[in-house]
């Protein structure tokens, strides 16, 4: 065990290639499937936050529980789409990086619509009858509303970003865990310890977690900045 983890430390340590390029994949595949979940589910949580229609329940319902995506049913609904025998298998994105980030778009997408929306809803209603007076449009209201959650809004975005790295049930039934090609952090560590290369993944582990830790660190210092910007 100790030799394991002083090999994971020199691996950090001296930035091992293979290493590097693992990490790389990972933060390249997380962070733009992030980052078109956010384009998604950020205007998507804001109408459903200030629209009232017929069926707003049911579509609060769907929202929530879309929250709780199984990663492999994921994985196995991109694949199906993807493969040969596919609709969309003429693209040829199966066992590729953007397939994986597909699958983490979709599976994160509704997190962030939802939790959007409910930091959205209870801005709006703070704020409804100031923008009733003012006689907005609905598209005006989302645009103030998400730029004045614009801080909470962030935290949701890291939020999405460290549900997409820790990913691996998606990923790998999509990607493949191709050496060089779609292995990434967690599809890495269950191969690797399933050979019994505990270094490697215990290197890997390491800079997951510091990964995971920079992320939380990253919400509370959000959170502490929309605090002083509340009693600016």
């Amino acid at each position: 065990m100790m030799d394991a983890l002083g090999l994971a430390v020199q691996l950090v340590l001296s930035g091992d290639p293979d290493l590097l390029e693992i990490v790389l994949l990972s933060l390249r595949v997380s962070l733009t499937a992030t980052v078109l979940a956010c384009l998604i589910g950020l205007p998507l949580g804001a109408l459903v936050a200030v629209g009232r229609f017929t069926g707003r329940n049911a579509v609060l319902v769907l929202m929530n529980a879309l929250m709780g995506l199984p990663p492999v049913v994921v994985g196995l609904l991109v694949y199906l789409h993807l493969s040969r025998s596919g609709p969309l298998g003429f693209l040829g994105l199966l066992y590729t990086p953007t397939a994986m980030i597909i699958a983490q778009t979709i599976l994160i997408a509704p997190i962030v619509a939802a939790l959007s929306r409910q930091v959205i809803e209870d801005l709006h209603a703070e704020y409804a009858e100031q923008f009733r007076s003012l006689c907005l449009t609905k598209l005006q209201t989302v645009q103030a509303l998400l730029w004045d959650a614009r801080y909470s809004l962030l935290t949701v975005g890291l939020a999405g970003f460290g549900r997409a790295v820790a990913e691996v049930g998606a990923v790998i039934i999509v990607g493949g865990n191709i050496d060089h090609l779609t292995r990434v952090m967690t599809t890495a560590i269950a191969l690797e310890t399933s050979k019994g290369d505990l270094g490697l993944a215990l290197a890997l582990g390491i800079i997951l977690l510091v990964i995971a830790l920079g992320v939380n660190a990253a919400v509370q210092s959000v959170r502490m900045t929309a605090v002083r910007q509340a009693y600016v």
